[in-house]
């Protein structure tokens, strides 16, 4: 951890998680994996596709999964729908990161079995306790 890194009281403690990161973009996946394994310190599986990402939930079995919605070939929701059609995965959480902020877009969400979304591009600095209070992890 860095000097000068702030914890919330509610993460002292608290057993490690382990997370799937799917999104085609290096620098987010780095982003993120930083963020929740420095201040968090929780272990993370970084995926460059939905495919990739298939085959990480299915051997790693994570907590939870932060996907993005917009990537190459396969993309989120496709993903989403594959992982939820597999036995092994489909009770994995999941939250969709998106830079789509459009009405039509939330609506579209809001029908999908989901945790919830993160808007990109989202405050590195706030995403452990976005993830924390999307999944309930912080109670």
């Amino acid at each position: 951890m860095t000097e000068g890194t702030v914890i919330s009281e509610s993460l002292i403690g608290m057993p490690t998680k382990r997370v799937l990161v799917i999104d085609d973009e290096a620098d987010i996946r780095a982003v993120i994996q930083g963020c929740l394994e420095d201040i968090a310190e929780w272990e993370v599986f970084p995926a460059a596709s939905g495919e990739e990402g298939i085959q990480l939930a299915v051997t790693e079995q994570p907590d939870a999964i932060l996907m993005d919605v917009s990537m190459p070939g396969m993309d989120g929701l496709e993903t989403l729908r594959r992982l939820q059609e597999d036995g092994t995965t489909c009770g994995i959480p999941v939250v969709l990161l998106t830079a789509k902020a459009l009405t039509k877009d939330q609506e579209i969400f809001a029908t999908l079995a989901i945790m919830g979304v993160i808007v990109k591009p989202f405050d590195p600095m706030a995403l452990v306790e976005q993830v924390t209070d999307i999944f309930g992890w912080n109670s």
